[in-house]
């Protein structure tokens, strides 16, 4: 395996802190300790279940007061400064941290039950708390730009601490799915300017992920692989590696959607080899910023690493990832209105085969 210099350290609450460094990085083996007081975390949420559709909702009230769209000079993901004491105590290339106001976590399961989430008959009034985990992933230290605008190098180090710690909480108890993204522009609902993603390690399987599962079960097991040969032969496929293959889905919901699957069956980032890691690094750049030529400004998106879960019936789920943005033109989005949003009955603004024609001339 490549070498990736990590460092764990925490934070003077007690969080957990990582550093990833770039391969060639500069940087110290040590880091400046966190100066803060320490502070007290708050409560954990609580999941309450939906009996009419059987799916949990996090109620997470202490998420209301966080940050919103602070300056570089108070911005909690800079490296501390003596007039800005981050949640970044020293400098950095690629940075996680436990988030300071978590939807699910820092408590964990007292045991790894299986059944924590599942109530078979949808008792009315079910609750429980929102045990797991919840990280943000920092890019960069520097305040403004985008992980597409990084180089190459640094994506692969992104990759890298994604894969590393997914397959960390992968062992936490009580977790049933990991789950990476990036949420990027205003329009997306972003409270950071800072480029970051994030990471949901939740203790129930998600509800796009149980419909998957119930898919591969009518279909059978072999669904992501006719899926991926069904569409590196459409002329909605963008791009072709020896490991990964992206394309514009058949169905798109979304005016911008980009599908890409692993060749080989992989049921997380954590199981990609160094050269698909590679790969991965190179063509989710090219990705990136073919969306952001598009059109003159930045275009707002999320990034979706969908992985397999830890139930029965994972095994067959194929590690995917899913870029969508509501941008349908240079001045407009794409909402999510009555049909969408009461229904979930989408409506496609863009013909499929159409968006491709156009990510194909910008990448």
């Amino acid at each position: 395996m490549s070498e990736f210099k990590k460092i764990h350290d925490r934070l003077s609450d007690g969080r957990d802190l990582f550093y990833f460094d770039d391969e060639d990085s500069l940087l110290p083996a040590t880091r400046k300790p966190d100066s803060r007081e320490s502070e007290e975390r708050p409560p954990v949420a609580q999941m309450r279940l939906d009996s009419m559709t059987g799916e949990w909702v996090s109620i997470a009230s202490h998420r209301n007061a966080r940050a919103f769209l602070p300056p570089a000079h108070i911005c909690p993901l800079c490296p501390a400064s003596e007039s800005n004491l981050s949640e970044l105590p020293d400098n950095f290339d690629v940075a996680v941290f436990e988030n300071k106001s978590p939807s699910f976590g820092p408590a964990l399961a007292a045991n790894d039950d299986p059944e924590y989430a599942v109530v078979s008959n949808l008792e009315l009034g079910s609750l429980r708390d929102s045990i797991g985990r919840c990280e943000v992933v920092v890019f960069s230290p520097e305040h403004l730009g985008s992980l597409g605008a990084m180089p190459v190098e640094r994506v692969r180090t992104v990759i890298e601490a994604w894969a590393d710690r997914t397959e960390a909480l992968q062992e936490l108890p009580g977790v049933r799915q990991v789950f990476v993204f990036e949420n990027r522009g205003q329009e997306i609902g972003v409270t950071l300017h800072h480029p970051h993603g994030q990471i949901y390690a939740y203790p129930y399987v998600t509800p796009r992920t149980t419909k998957l599962l119930g898919s591969l079960a009518a279909y059978g097991g072999n669904l992501f692989e006719e899926t991926l040969k069904f569409e590196q032969g459409s002329e909605r496929a963008l791009i072709m590696g020896d490991y990964f293959t992206a394309y514009v889905p058949f169905a798109a919901r979304w005016p911008l959607e980009i599908h890409l699957l692993p060749h080989r069956h992989v049921q997380h980032l954590g199981q990609l080899s160094d050269e698909e890691r590679d790969e991965l690094a190179v063509i989710y750049s090219q990705l990136l910023r073919a969306i952001d030529n598009l059109y003159e400004t930045p275009t707002p998106y999320i990034a979706a690493w969908h992985q397999a879960p830890l139930v029965a019936g994972g095994e067959n789920v194929r590690l995917q990832l899913q870029i969508t943005s509501p941008r349908r033109a240079a001045d407009k989005l794409k909402f999510l209105a009555g049909s969408e949003s009461a229904m979930g009955a989408f409506i496609g603004d863009v013909a499929p085969e159409a968006a491709a024609a156009r990510l194909r001339e910008v990448l």
